[in-house]
């Protein structure tokens, strides 16, 4: 439960199932009437009437009388162990990298003693940029796991979050002197694997499985996944703390290793369509290798955007420490950063498969909607980073006793995922957004003026509740509005674009609050001064669930006209 892709029943670059989910509300037909246009497989001749498309089904159908499994998967039939096997790996994409991000936080003030480093502004570095490599290179990722395989990339992605574990936790033989900067580093560059693991997990299950209640149903656990991560992984890294915090790091580096080499055999391999095979032996003899390449993943508008996306955040943290905002070079970073974005959008007019078509945000609904996206994972961002400090430091909780505290996440989590599959398609995704952030807002509110004596089981509880709902509430409801929004040929990119929104905003909004900790808090020289720094920067976190939910409810009216005027033509 933190800025780092939560999941809940919708899943980021899985948009195959937001569609097809969203189609099928729509038609209201029976699952023989779906048809193969959003699934990497080849769905045979194209009929001339769509209704005929209808036959491809019926015939998994029919294969389905035969073998009871047929119909279940679209590469191959698995036996019952095989698929609980299957789906338990893909399901850690959604675990894993919630450890990584709550196996620092919950104890950041340990590994900073440890390190000599205790500048609130160093401390909030190993936690925002974590989440902005994961922000920056979910698109470049799932581009991957569509040039080269989503198992393969998938594998990759296991792997490289394990070797850059296995380096935080060797930070502390650096020494004080180095060991901050070999931990920061390893956060860094720790947060490629989850932007790797994520939509290509996702993928997986979407390519796997043909679309049904089954499906729907692996969905919604695989984002339950996320709440119990948020519990589990720091309740185990404070126990390892307990002993030594790197051994915390290095069983995680021991977890994925041992996932990535399930997933080798257990795995299947999805086979390319041959729609897609055909494209490329035709453009084979006509581009060499490199530039086919390059035009495949869009290397340029890579390039620029996720570079551009990495200087603005890391200019926003950097001013956190030791007066960063006085140094020119601090600006040049923003300034170049705000250009490179900037040239991002002129490449991808311009590039032949672009990582985001300029095309599909034309509806301006779009910008609505991620500018309320953007508020309200700020919003929370803010709040998971200084609900742990107010824990840790104002109210002098082990990181145990604050994992107990922050427990009933993992509750009203699985709640609030089980009724928002239940409600968005009768209330409407607009009006879920809309109630997601008044919660975000509401949840923070009640936490930024606890007082710091007061019983747990008052606002520091219900805060803990509340906001749980605006997570589980605000991802689906984007993913479901995007859908409708954007032209099926760019289907894919709502669920993808929505998660680099939540990741991003986050580990930039936490830049920004930290910035106004530091100018608040006298310097941090007595415990109410700290907690004006932590009141401060949540004070950030409501201004921006207030503005996120000004937006949601000006698009929802807005969009309930768009919809009253489309039913009416």
């Amino acid at each position: 439960m933190n800025p780092v892709h939560h999941l809940s029943g919708s899943a980021p670059g899985g948009t195959n199932d937001d569609l097809l989910s969203k189609d099928f509300e729509k038609s209201g037909t029976n699952e023989s009437s779906w048809t193969f246009r959003e699934l990497d497989v080849d769905p045979g001749p194209r009929a001339a009437n769509p209704r005929d498309a209808s036959t491809n089904s019926s015939d998994l159908e029919k294969q389905s009388q035969e073998n009871p499994r047929a119909h279940i998967f679209l590469t191959r039939p698995m036996t019952t162990l095989h698929e609980i096997a299957f789906f338990m790996i893909v399901a850690t994409a959604n675990f894993t990298p919630l450890s990584g991000f709550h196996q620092t936080l919950c104890i950041l003030h340990i590994i900073g003693d440890d390190l000599g480093v205790t500048n609130p502004g160093q401390l909030v570095w190993l936690m925002s940029g974590y989440g902005l490599t994961v922000g920056t290179f979910i698109l470049p990722a799932g581009r991957l796991g569509d040039v080269y395989g989503y198992k393969r990339v998938f594998v990759l992605g296991n792997l490289w979050f394990a070797a850059f574990s296995l380096l935080a936790g060797l930070a502390t033989y650096a020494g004080s002197g180095r060991g901050y900067a070999v931990f920061l580093v390893s956060r860094i560059m720790q947060g490629v694997g989850p932007a790797l693991l994520i939509p290509n997990a996702v993928a997986l299950l979407g390519v796997t499985y043909v679309p049904g209640p089954r499906k729907a149903m692996l969905f919604a656990l695989f984002g339950a996944v996320a709440p119990a991560s948020a519990v589990i992984s720091p309740a185990v890294t404070s126990l390892f703390a307990m002993v030594w915090w790197p051994s915390a790091f290095w069983a995680l580096a021991l977890v994925l290793v041992v996932v990535a080499l399930a997933a080798v055999h257990i795995v299947p391999d999805v086979p390319p369509s041959p729609e897609k095979t055909a494209a490329q032996q035709q453009q084979q003899p006509q581009e060499s290798g490199f530039r086919r390449f390059c035009a495949e993943l869009d290397v340029l508008g890579a390039v620029t955007g996720v570079t551009g996306l990495v200087l603005i955040s890391v200019a926003w943290n950097q001013g956190v420490v030791d007066g960063g905002w006085h140094s020119a070079y601090t600006y040049v970073l923003l300034i170049l950063g705000i250009l490179l974005c900037a040239s991002f959008a002129c490449v991808e007019r311009r590039a032949r498969k672009p990582l985001i078509p300029l095309q599909a945000l034309r509806n301006p609904g779009v910008a609505f909607v991620l500018a309320a996206v953007s508020c309200g994972w700020g919003c929370f961002g803010i709040y998971i980073y200084y609900v742990w400090e107010f824990y840790e430091v104002a109210r002098g909780a082990s990181p145990l006793l604050a994992t107990a505290w922050h427990s009933p996440i993992l509750v009203s989590g699985v709640a609030a995922a089980v009724t928002t599959g239940l409600a968005i398609h009768r209330v409407g995704p607009a009006a879920v957004m809309a109630l997601a952030l008044l919660a975000f807002t509401a949840g923070t509110a009640l936490i930024a003026t606890a007082p710091v004596d007061q019983t747990y089981w008052a606002q520091t509880f219900l805060c803990n509740v509340v906001v749980t709902w605006g997570m589980d509430l605000s991802f689906p409801a984007a993913t479901l509005v995007l859908s409708d929004l954007v032209a099926p040929e760019h289907q894919g990119i709502a669920a993808s674009l929505v998660t680099t929104v939540v990741n991003y905003s986050g580990a930039l909004a936490l830049g920004v609050a930290g910035t106004v900790e530091i100018r608040v808090n006298n310097g941090g020289a007595t415990p109410e001064d700290v907690l004006r720094g932590y009141r401060g920067a949540w004070y950030v976190a409501i201004a921006l669930g207030a503005l996120g939910l000004a937006i949601s409810l000006v698009f929802a009216w807005r969009f309930s006209r768009w919809q009253r005027a489309a039913a009416a033509a």
